[in-house]
């Protein structure tokens, strides 16, 4: 009897035990494959990621043009280079490359009647001159929005014709060489992409938390240091010009018409002038003043700010419905709470605070007001577009 209690409270101290242990711990692979497969990993390793890429697809150039002994194999590697060596997200690969393989094709069957031109002719001088026309031609359209095309199409021809000296064969394989090179580039983006959406969203999510603490520091009456401030505006206003910079590429990933992203960063350049005008409209009132000025409105707009950017660093596809639920719901503790299911709506319009002393605080009043106005439209015009903008969202709709 009592050596089977024995045994039956050892079989509960092991399993207790077990129940203790730590959970065991994922393998390397799985690590890396977790970490190189999350958007965030890729956008805050993007170079290093795109090093990489550029090397492995220079590889397989070489490989696939010297293993089967191609001719000119080195022009496959220098429009690989061309197409994918500085542009990194895939909105932009896809149109250097559409580009880029329309001024080739253009350029090489140029390069090719030249080529025969000068083979039926034998004039080296009809030959100049032609090429020297199509260089005219082609630098008349290099100005303007066809300018990529027209220089792809001089500079393939001078690859393919040479100076009209060049055999048919020898165009030919350039030519062959140029395509290789393009299907290569775009291969190799797709393999492990950086998608210029990822970065637009965790950099405006970014400025929207510094602009919340900003917002903040203003509400409580808290005087930062003039210098503080001028390096915060300038951390904004950097990430702002990067926003700009990749506005077209996201138009092309996301396909959201350019004109909806340039009310977001219209919105978003809007709310930076305003935090600026309030910071250095409030530093010369007494901290209780301010206070009291913006006690109605001010965790309101904090807990938009924090909600719109959780919305736009955390929507996934783990949990597909996570960006559009930040967007609506904010939590009653203000803070942004993803398992509160109220809509957060925006405030009604409300007159000057009781106890404003001063009346001289209507302005910044007024100024408060607009930043709230324009907080809600952001989030309003984020959550319109969210279906978009959220990538992993999406795909995991498609693949339903």
């Amino acid at each position: 009897m009592a050596s089977s209690q024995t045994e039956s409270g050892s079989r509960t101290g092991r399993s207790g035990a077990r129940r203790l242990r730590a959970p065991r711990r994922r393998s390397r692979l799985a690590r890396t494959w977790r970490a190189l497969t999350s958007p965030y990993y890729r956008y805050r390793n993007a170079k290093v990621i795109h090093s990489v890429r550029v090397g492995l697809a220079m590889l397989a150039s070489i490989l696939a043009t010297s293993g089967i002994h191609i001719p000119h194999g080195i022009w496959a590697s220098v429009t690989l280079l061309v197409v994918i060596g500085g542009l990194q997200h895939q909105g932009n690969i896809r149109k250097k490359a559409a580009e880029r393989a329309l001024g080739t094709l253009l350029g090489a069957v140029i390069g090719l009647v030249l080529i025969v031109v000068q083979a039926v002719t034998g004039s080296l001088w009809l030959t100049y001159g032609l090429m020297s026309l199509v260089a005219a031609v082609c630098g008349y359209y290099a100005i303007g929005k066809p300018g990529y095309v027209a220089l792809l199409a001089a500079i393939t021809m001078c690859i393919v014709a040479g100076h009209g000296d060049n055999l048919i064969d020898t165009g030919l394989w350039r030519t062959l060489n140029v395509i290789l090179g393009i299907v290569i580039a775009l291969v190799f983006s797709f393999a492990l992409p950086l998608h210029a959406t990822y970065s637009w969203r965790y950099s405006l999510a970014d400025n929207l938390r510094e602009c919340a603490r900003v917002y903040t520091r203003v509400a409580n009456g808290v005087h930062v240091d003039a210098d503080a401030q001028v390096q915060t505006f300038m951390r904004l206003n950097a990430r702002l010009v990067q926003l700009r910079a990749l506005m077209p590429s996201v138009a092309k990933e996301i396909d959201v018409p350019i004109a909806r992203l340039e009310q977001v960063q219209r919105l978003h350049r809007s709310l930076l002038s305003a935090l600026e005008m309030l910071c250095t409209g409030t530093g010369s009132y007494e901290q209780a003043l301010v206070r009291v000025a913006f006690v109605e409105r001010s965790e309101t707009v904090r807990r938009a700010l924090l909600a719109t950017a959780r919305a736009l660093r955390f929507g996934g596809g783990r949990h597909p419905e996570a960006a559009q639920q930040a967007l609506r719901t904010v939590g009653a503790r203000g803070e942004v709470d993803g398992r509160d299911d109220r809509a957060a709506e925006p405030a009604p319009e409300s007159p000057q605070p009781q106890g404003c002393p001063e009346p001289q605080m209507q302005g910044p009043y007024w100024l408060s007001l607009r930043v709230e106005e324009q907080v809600e439209r952001l989030r309003a015009l984020l959550l319109e577009t969210e279906p978009r903008w959220n990538i992993e969202r999406a795909a995991t709709h498609r693949m339903v």
